[in-house]
């Protein structure tokens, strides 16, 4: 690494959280996240309401960071954005702001793939953080993605497995709509699940070739279960909600591992890390470690911090395309459907 020290401001505006960071050589100085709470009426995220809420929380949210890192915008390095893919009234808020500033401030610009940095998160500095060794496999899962991921350097992926139709967060969040939880459900289903028998129903995991995913059955067999059961008894949800998010927790933790242990079977690779928001899920955590035991697999799972939406993961990429100098011009644009 050059004597100079290089300090990244990095913006992720994605989905519905606004969130600035600042870098120095790879290491944290500040991680400002702005969720938006309006959402939890409508149950799910509503675009226009989404942008409108980012260009409000912009220019509040860099000044943090950059008050939070004790630094003067002067001094940055570079400018890191999210590209994409996300929601694009959304990205194209963070991206404008980030053009707008680079080009005044005379800075390079870095467009980051939102996917790649759930990924690259585990490169961030940290004490006691051990990094994963190339190559290794990346699961990000999230509200909007579920992908297996060979990882052979910073920038070489190849996304050998993904989702056919609805992401795990969906799955979590539809199921807990249906069982009238509020949003995001993911986290509550969790926390009953712990209470609740993980095999007091059973739930069909869909049959899909090869290393892909598919939710969308999964939540369709759990909508007809829970109506056929409410039928015969109205207080059905109500007795038995602790068992059945511990069971369909359960289901959809199984799906994940066996793909996983498909992917660990057809590339010898061995060393397994996880990304996205719902890599939060204890329930995913504790399967993780058991495969530690049971199959001989090292995983690496990152800081709670750096698993939803955050500004961190941006910043680290745009660290290590820094050094690269690798760089994006003012014409760039926002892409909502960006591949790794």
């Amino acid at each position: 690494m050059s004597s100079q020290n290089i300090y990244i401001l990095a913006i992720e505006s994605s989905c519905d959280d606004t969130a600035a960071a600042v870098m120095l050589n790879g290491k944290i100085l500040s991680n400002i996240v702005a969720s938006q709470k309006i959402h939890e009426e409508y149950g799910g995220v509503v675009p226009e309401l989404a942008s409108r809420a980012h260009q409000q929380n912009i220019v509040p949210v860099v000044d943090q960071a950059l008050k939070k890192a004790n630094i003067d915008k002067l001094q940055l390095s570079a400018i890191a954005f999210t590209r994409g893919p996300g929601l694009m009234g959304s990205l194209l808020v963070g991206t404008s702001f980030a053009k707008s500033l680079a080009y005044g401030l005379q800075i390079p610009l870095i467009d980051v793939n939102h996917m790649q940095a759930h990924i690259l998160a585990h490169f961030i500095e940290e004490a006691d953080f051990k990094k994963p060794p190339f190559p290794f496999l990346a699961m990000t899962i999230s509200g909007g993605h579920t992908q297996i991921v060979k990882v052979s350097s910073y920038f070489d992926m190849d996304v050998i497995g993904e989702t056919i139709d609805d992401a795990v967060g969906e799955a979590f969040d539809k199921s807990g709509k249906i069982l009238g939880l509020g949003y995001p459900a993911g986290p509550e289903i969790d926390k009953r699940a712990k209470l609740g028998n993980p095999k007091a129903f059973q739930f069909t995991k869909p049959k899909v070739e090869g290393l892909n995913f598919s939710f969308s059955g999964l939540k369709t067999a759990i909508l007809y279960f829970i109506q056929k059961e409410v039928k015969a008894n109205p207080n059905f949800i109500e007795a038995h909600l602790n068992d059945i998010c511990a069971s369909i927790q359960y289901t959809i933790i199984g799906i994940l591992m066996d793909k996983l242990k498909l992917a660990v079977k057809e590339t010898g690779i061995t060393h397994i890390a996880i990304g996205g928001g719902v890599s939060a899920n204890s329930g995913i955590r504790e399967a993780l470690k058991k495969g530690e035991q049971k199959f001989g697999w090292t995983t690496y799972i990152p800081k709670f911090e750096y698993t939803t939406d955050n500004a961190a993961m941006i910043a680290i990429v745009g660290h290590l395309k820094f050094l690269e100098g690798d760089y994006a011009e003012q014409s760039v644009m926002a892409s909502a459907r960006l591949k790794i």
